[in-house]
């Protein structure tokens, strides 16, 4: 869900000259800007060397709830999918930016009893330590889809629609639109701090 909205933003951001979608699967959208790489297993990233070089950030937008899941597999998903990709995409890139989205609650201490939260604060913790040429994680709550989106399954097929306006008087939320403006943002200018809440999302997407 996350990375079709942050998609959609880079598609009609004039800033965004170019946008290379990895993905397991094709995408219907057909834009001049896009182009689509499929790759079947992230971790083999290696295997596409060629194709992901030249780009200045990747919007890393992957990921599944770690709902009815064992550690060890959220853990292979979350932590050593993602430093993989990364991995290979730093050799291609040695300038990259790099924009995770991680969630709202993430245990940066890696020692908490919640098992999503200490994974997610290690793979956090993992890309921080990495050379890219800035590195952020997004950490949002509610996230409210954009207009245009198809892929909402599930929750986030009605959800946002019936109950997103109670919830935000409760519970802290952004748009998917606001976390591809900040990202965009941040790429271009850079930012002093690289954890992101939705304050600062909503602040960065002016």
């Amino acid at each position: 869900m996350v990375g079709e909205g942050v998609l959609l933003e880079c598609l009609q951001n004039n800033k965004v000259s170019e946008v290379l979608s990895i993905s397991r699967k094709p995408y219907s959208i057909k834009n001049p800007k896009l182009k689509e790489l499929l790759v079947p297993d992230f971790t083999k990233l290696q295997h596409f060397e060629d194709d992901i070089k030249g780009y200045d950030a990747c919007f890393y937008c992957a990921g599944i709830s770690s709902v009815g899941m064992s550690e060890e597999k959220y853990h292979y998903i979350t932590y050593d999918t993602t430093i993989a990709f990364a991995k290979v995409l730093l050799k291609a890139n040695p300038k990259i930016t790099f924009c995770y989205v991680s969630g709202r609650s993430t245990d940066s201490t890696e020692q908490g009893k919640v098992m999503w939260a200490r994974v997610k604060g290690k793979t956090e913790n993992a890309l921080k330590q990495m050379p890219f040429k800035n590195e952020y994680n997004f950490r949002p709550s509610l996230m409210k889809p954009t207009k245009e989106q198809k892929h909402l399954y599930g929750y986030n097929r009605w959800v946002h629609k019936i109950f997103h306006p109670f919830f935000s008087l409760f519970f802290p939320s952004c748009t998917i639109q606001e976390i591809g403006k900040v990202m965009i943002n941040v790429t271009i200018k850079g930012y002093s701090k690289n954890i992101f809440d939705e304050k600062d999302i909503k602040m960065m997407a002016q």
